[in-house]
């Protein structure tokens, strides 16, 4: 149910495979991302999304496929790629004593048109907590200022893994809107995420995985009319394979 895109496409992944011994952690996956748009990658824990998303940015080699991120090959082209990419993965490890405006300038001076990270601490909520350390913070501030990191860039397409876990349902909205505006603006985004509200309000397209491999990529709404389900919380179990565990619990 890919289909063809009319806008141009930041990312392509054919046919990406990746095994760890005998594990297939993900099989002949493929899906297209295009400039402005949200696409969500779904699955439980173990579905193989963080692979997928960790052989796309070349921190893990995938075993076969073909990915152009951003028109270029990331394993030639990796200092531009990583200029106009942003990356939030779900386990961010922070220094212990590093305060958090300290943590935002040291990202910045990695970037040759950085945004101004003050006002990204204004717009997150953490602007009054630059002068803490990072260990000071909640887990759900921890977890705002990752997805801050990640926007320091200016990105042309963010990585986010479960962008809003430890998050309160005020704190989720906000950054629902501002990745709203990104949208916008033309940014492209491609995350992962275990609320189905949350991908209905962001996502313009998802793809469920189900032990590696792909069970149908569309939009929310091709999704849920596809297996003849109500919601897509029902058309996410119903793929997953959890439906049954669902119903009779």
């Amino acid at each position: 149910m890919q289909g063809a895109l009319n806008k141009n496409n930041v990312l392509e992944v054919h046919g990406l495979t990746k095994s760890y011994g005998s594990t297939e952690a993900v099989k002949n996956i493929a899906f297209t991302v295009a400039e402005g748009e949200i696409f969500g990658l779904l699955g439980h824990n173990g579905a193989g999304k963080t692979t997928t998303i960790e052989c796309i940015l070349d921190t893990r080699k995938p075993d076969s496929g073909e990915i152009s991120l951003l028109g270029l090959k990331i394993s030639k082209d990796r200092k531009n790629i990583f200029q106009q990419v942003g990356v939030q993965m779900q386990e961010s490890h922070f220094q212990d004593k590093i305060k958090v405006w300290e943590c935002c300038s040291a990202t910045a001076v990695l970037y040759s048109k950085p945004l101004d990270y003050n006002q990204l601490l204004k717009d997150f909520s953490l602007y009054e907590k630059r002068n803490n350390y990072v260990s000071e913070l909640s887990g759900g501030q921890r977890q705002k200022l990752s997805v801050l990191l990640a926007l320091i860039p200016d990105p042309r397409i963010l990585f986010l893994d479960e962008l809003t876990t430890g998050l309160d349902p005020k704190a989720r909205r906000d950054i629902w809107m501002y990745l709203h505006r990104q949208k916008e603006h033309g940014k492209s985004i491609l995350l992962t995420s275990h609320y189905m509200d949350e991908v209905e309000n962001l996502c313009d397209r998802i793809s469920i995985l189900k032990g590696g491999k792909q069970q149908i990529t569309g939009t929310p709404e091709e999704v849920i009319n596809s297996c003849g389900k109500q919601s897509l919380e029902e058309a996410y179990l119903f793929y997953t394979g959890e439906e049954a565990l669902h119903e009779n619990i």
